[in-house]
């Protein structure tokens, strides 16, 4: 199994799959609407916007499951990213991270990037993935986007 075979919920309900990002550098971020780590947002949106046409895809999963902080529907946080931090980059429908109910997708990323424990401690936990859908890196949550441009330069070939 690989992350192309992996077949998530856009903000819509539909079935997306991640075959659609193959050649495609990854940064996959687990999100929330009313966390302090929020404004990363903007950091998101600026690398989106500075690497897109390079090969960088963004993808969004918000998650309600650490301090209730995205509690809204799927819409309403589309609605809130775009209107405060104008993003354009793939948001996906709401998951869960950890425990019974979590993503099968949060498991492979967990297992191919431990971190300094398995499970994810909060909002706004990264994983990079290489154009040929490795997962090569996790960044915790403190880990601004900024911060790890230069890993995503890397594997953009600049």
């Amino acid at each position: 199994m690989n992350i192309y075979d992996f077949i998530v919920k856009t903000r819509k309900g539909e079935d997306f799959s991640l075959s659609e990002y193959k050649g495609k550098v990854m940064l996959i971020v687990n999100t929330a609407t009313g966390c302090g780590f929020t404004p990363q947002y903007e950091g998101l949106e600026n690398l989106y916007k500075k690497y897109h046409d390079k090969g960088l895809e963004i993808l969004d999963f918000p998650c309600n499951q650490f301090g209730r902080q995205a509690p809204g529907t799927n819409e309403e946080i589309h609605e809130f990213c775009q209107l405060k931090y104008n993003t354009s980059f793939d948001q996906f429908a709401k998951i869960e991270v950890n425990g019974k109910n979590e993503s099968s997708l949060y498991t492979y990323l967990k297992d191919q990037k431990h971190g300094i424990m398995k499970a994810i401690k909060w909002n706004f936990t990264k994983f990079l993935v290489d154009r040929d859908g490795n997962v090569v890196d996790r960044f915790e949550p403190t880990v601004k986007p900024e911060d790890i441009e230069k890993d995503i330069i890397k594997l953009l070939g600049e």
